[in-house]
């Protein structure tokens, strides 16, 4: 029988009637001749008894810990809501076992809150699946070689949960939510949103990293790295959500390869500060190398940069802006930032090449008062940065722009082949 993995987020584990569906989702995959594998995140979100937040809040009044020890603190919420989701399986006549990140073999590096898996050794998932157990795996962890607990960083669990698919050679990772898949912008800016039934590795990396917080980006980048075939979709609902497969080169999802018609997706990104440095008096021709390299050691990531000759623009968190003003001041340079800036970005694999989609976004912010302070693109993306209170705006505009909303122009074109399980494990 094929394996599936199952993830289930934390809202999807919430309550004891939500657990309920995750208990369905697991016997209808059995039913279907399918061999589940299930992954849960911390029950809850912010404020909820056992979520990753609130138990980050506990902390926060209780004194720091070393990292170390802050990650095996931090690690108890998936093994609880692994706990409660083994014990609502029992009670329907299942056989779950449950795994933490470690017990599962989920092997990881030392960097302790933000650590990668560097092997996935599923021997003893195996066995318990070929015994006839469900394993019920807590997400987001797992363990250095000489046996620490370490964590993955948030949205690890979605990270979890692809690994496994990639070590078990799975048929498919559902990925569930409290969403029917993904959107083509945030349905809470843009009502008129649709779900898009299939989309690229690569798209879906671009939304992740640009804002969108359905599917962790690393978790897709694995999944691209090993073949994965993943589907978020909601635990509520019967809808059959997003598949995330590989695309061929310049795939078109709505079957439109032009300018109106190029993009899939749109999303934001808001705290962020922009930043115009000019150099000092005394400063060397390579003056914005010494910069960028301090910021970089000082561990201040920059985006959106723009270098000229005699400045630089860039944005930064709102969190280290302080930090990136007194690093310009001490080499020398005037420095001034603006808070309450939006990064606001189009994604589309039918962008690279095309002449047009700049005109295009920028007609549609033009039309909708939006001032646009700062650009950038790639092969698949384009990004402005906005003032945060243009953010509904800008993005309501663009999706309109381009059809994409329910009852647009676009329809879905033919779905691609997904990708086959890769034959290796991470």
């Amino acid at each position: 029988m094929g394996i599936v993995v199952q993830k289930f987020g934390g809202t999807s584990v919430r309550t004891s009637a939500a657990r309920d569906k995750v208990c369905d989702w697991v016997e209808g995959a059995i039913a279907a001749g399918e061999t589940p594998v299930v992954v849960v995140s911390a029950m809850g979100r912010r404020g909820d008894p056992y979520a990753t937040d609130t138990l980050l809040a506990m902390l926060e009044e209780a004194g720091p810990l070393d990292p170390e020890d802050r990650d095996l603190y931090l690690a108890c919420g998936e093994i609880l809501a692994a706990g409660v989701v083994a014990g609502h399986l029992a009670r329907r006549g299942l056989k779950p076992r449950i795994f933490t990140g470690g017990r599962a073999g989920i092997i990881t590096d030392d960097r302790f809150g933000d650590a990668r898996i560097i092997s996935l050794e599923a021997e003893r998932l195996e066995r318990a699946l070929g015994t006839g157990w469900v394993p019920v795996v807590a997400g987001f962890q797992g363990v250095t070689r000489d046996g620490r607990v370490t964590t993955l960083g948030r949205g690890g669990s979605d990270t979890t949960a692809v690994a496994l698919g990639a070590a078990l050679k799975a048929e498919r990772v559902d990925i569930f939510t409290d969403v029917d898949g993904i959107k083509t912008a945030d349905p809470r800016l843009v009502p008129e949103a649709r779900t898009i039934a299939q989309m690229d590795y690569e798209e879906v990396f671009q939304l992740a990293h640009l804002g969108a917080r359905v599917i962790h980006p690393r978790a897709v980048e694995l999944g691209r790295q090993f073949g994965v075939v993943i589907r978020v979709r909601s635990t509520f609902s019967q809808a059959d959500g997003t598949w995330i497969v590989s695309g061929p080169p310049h795939w078109d999802p709505w079957g439109h390869r032009r300018p109106e018609r190029a993009v899939t997706g749109i999303t934001h990104l808001d705290g962020l500060a922009q930043v115009e440095v000019t150099p000092g008096e005394q400063a060397s021709t390579y003056w914005a190398l010494e910069l960028f390299q301090t910021l970089g050691r000082e561990e201040i990531s920059v985006d959106l940069i723009n270098v000229f000759p005699d400045r630089t623009y860039f944005c930064v968190p709102d969190g280290v802006a302080a930090a990136t003003e007194a690093v310009a001041t001490r080499l020398g340079h005037r420095c001034r930032v603006w808070r309450g800036k939006a990064k606001v970005s189009i994604i589309g694999s039918a962008i690279q090449g095309l002449p047009g989609v700049m005109g295009t976004v920028m007609q549609a912010l033009a039309e909708a008062g939006v001032e646009v302070l700062q650009s950038s693109d790639s092969h698949s993306t384009i990004s402005v940065l906005v003032n945060r209170d243009a953010v509904q705006p800008a993005v309501s505009a663009l999706h309109r722009q381009f059809g994409l909303g329910k009852g647009g122009e676009c329809e879905q074109g033919p779905m691609v082949e997904a990708a086959p399980p890769a034959p290796s494990a991470p």
